[in-house]
């Protein structure tokens, strides 16, 4: 028998939704004087670096995958993807192009491999566990040059953020261990395999690569955008604030500076935002900054669970391996990288 309190339960979560996009709407109008310079920026975020460093490896990836590149690495490195990551050789293809082209190629790959039936369901839910990550023309060159100023710290985010994506990789190899469930053809959601690469059909199959490639890079952006948005609704609201507050006696328990506390629920929401206010703040223990920046690249953010989750949205995939992944990711990284610092005096940036 259904109570008052279980009916009020059952319409909030009805109308939950509505209310949200309602408030969003609203906070659109109440704050436009700051989300116009905020989604503005986005839009430059995107256009300057989003689409330079990532739309070539779309195509690249939807090219080589008209080709008998997938199946030749599958043959050459099945003795090493099956015992360590319990996924068939083909899967090296995500995982290195993941590595490689960073956020979100590897997603996407995996998806394609689902609807193409290379792999198993269960065999592509393991790759989106470790085969989604920050390229290192990211970590390297935006994280470590730009943002950091020192090549040394970029190059430590990289090796850490390898070794903690092959670490989840390997954990994440008794992921639903024994089944492995092919699409069937009566599937609604399956392609046809991809047309083999011709002279005769180069035109055809770059369209069709450029193609999809700009539908990809099209979602980034209004990810990108929307983000940038709310980001700048949560500060010019106070909310961003009433966190701070709420987490700053946390932070001082563990003698750890608060100013990190925006950089780290920005970053939450969106990576590149957040690692840059880590960055930027001025500490004696810079080694915070590095764990704390380390985290947010191997978590990935809201956004690029949003963007990944998109993307499988057209696959019967299911979130939860990416998300647990993710999350073990990002805390190995920021492991790994206090690991580092303290074994190697020389990647100890902590001043006196």
């Amino acid at each position: 028998m259904l109570t008052k309190t279980n009916i009020y339960v059952i319409k909030l979560k009805r109308n939950l939704l509505p209310m949200l996009f309602l408030g969003f709407t609203f906070c659109l109008l109440l704050f436009s004087k700051s989300n116009l310079p905020a989604v503005k920026s986005g839009l430059q975020l995107w256009a300057t670096s989003v689409v330079p460093s990532l739309f070539p490896f779309f195509v690249a990836t939807e090219l080589l995958m008209h080709t008998n590149l997938v199946s030749l690495l599958g043959n050459l490195l099945n003795p090493l993807m099956k015992p360590i990551f319990n996924v068939r050789g083909e899967g090296s293809f995500a995982f290195i192009m993941g590595i490689i082209s960073g956020y979100p190629v590897g997603a996407k790959i995996a998806s394609n491999f689902r609807q193409n039936n290379i792999c198993s369901k269960e065999e592509c839910e393991r790759l989106l566990s470790f085969t989604n990550n920050s390229g290192p023309l990211f970590i390297i060159g935006t994280v470590g040059i730009l943002m950091f100023g020192n090549t040394t710290i970029g190059i430590l985010l990289f090796i850490t953020h390898l070794l903690a994506c092959i670490t989840v990789g390997a954990l994440f190899r008794y992921w639903k261990k024994g089944k492995n469930t092919f699409l069937t053809t009566s599937s609604n959601f399956i392609n046809s395999p991809k047309k083999s690469a011709t002279f005769s059909n180069l035109g055809e199959i770059l369209a069709e690569s450029i193609t999809s490639s700009i539908s990809t890079i099209l979602l980034i952006g209004g990810f990108v955008v929307i983000f940038s948005s709310i980001i700048s609704i949560f500060k010019a609201s106070g909310l961003l604030n009433s966190f701070i507050i709420l987490l700053s006696p946390i932070f001082e328990c563990l003698n750890v500076d608060t100013a990190f506390i925006q950089g780290i629920l920005t970053g939450i929401l969106e990576i590149t935002n957040g690692i840059n206010t880590i960055s930027s703040i001025t500490c004696k223990k810079i080694s915070w900054n590095i764990i704390f920046a380390s985290f947010l690249l191997g978590f990935g953010g809201i956004s690029i669970l949003l963007q990944v989750w998109s993307i499988t949205a057209k696959t019967d995939l299911s979130i939860k391996p990416y998300l647990y992944g993710k999350l073990l990711h990002g805390l190995l990284s920021a492991f790994y990288s206090y690991l580092f610092m303290n074994i190697f005096p020389f990647l100890n940036f902590d001043l006196a």
